[in-house]
């Protein structure tokens, strides 16, 4: 029987270590690559061509959400599974608009997340029933794509100038997202909006 390739993508390497000694004691799994960011993942993938990859979301030069879409642009017949410490409604659907085809917390099982492996593999899809619930009851992010892209930016602590600078736009159209941003968050100030937003996995 040929083993189920698998390539791993998470940022910290103890990890993907730990991922890596779990799911090559199964006898039908072979870890073929590692990857420690969203560029990387593009590389290994494109090498060893797996037939599942295990994307973190949270992880430099572009993350897990990005990196999934770009994955099965370039490699459709390569399926996604987001395995995340960050159980967030938001990044569920998000990850699943991307293009993956699970979504588990790092806290799952090894024998559950090996048996997610081979369900994705087969084409279907497997989701936390937890966070399928609350990401149902959240329903989509309020915040238009550009309201995200200044929330985002926001993060920072950069001021009204320094944003409207990164973003190429007027001080007053960073000002008029922010405040749209805020009221639709329910938050009390930018620094509360983000924290909302992020909390939800809009951003």
């Amino acid at each position: 029987m040929t083993p189920i390739r698998v390539v791993l993508a998470d940022d910290q390497a103890l990890v993907r270590g730990g991922l890596a000694a779990l799911l090559d004691l199964e006898p039908d799994l072979e870890v073929v690559g590692q990857a420690e960011d969203g560029e990387q993942v593009l590389r290994v993938v494109g090498e060893t061509v797996p037939d599942v990859v295990l994307m973190d979301v949270e992880m430099p030069g572009g993350d897990g959400i990005e990196a999934t879409a770009r994955v099965r642009e370039r490699h459709p017949g390569v399926r996604v599974l987001v395995v995340t410490t960050f159980g967030r409604p938001g990044y569920l659907r998000r990850a699943m608009q991307a293009g993956a085809s699970g979504f588990v917390v790092k806290d799952t099982p090894a024998h559950a997340l090996a048996d997610a492996v081979r369900r994705v593999h087969a084409g279907l899809r497997v989701v936390d029933p937890a966070l399928a619930a609350d990401s149902l009851a959240l329903g989509d992010s309020p915040l238009t794509p550009r309201e995200t892209d200044v929330l985002r930016a926001a993060e920072s602590g950069a001021t009204v100038a320094q944003l409207a600078r990164s973003l190429h736009l007027s001080e007053g159209t960073v000002r008029n997202h922010l405040s749209a941003a805020i009221g639709k968050t329910t938050a009390r100030n930018r620094a509360d909006a983000v924290r909302v937003a992020r909390d939800a996995g809009w951003l």
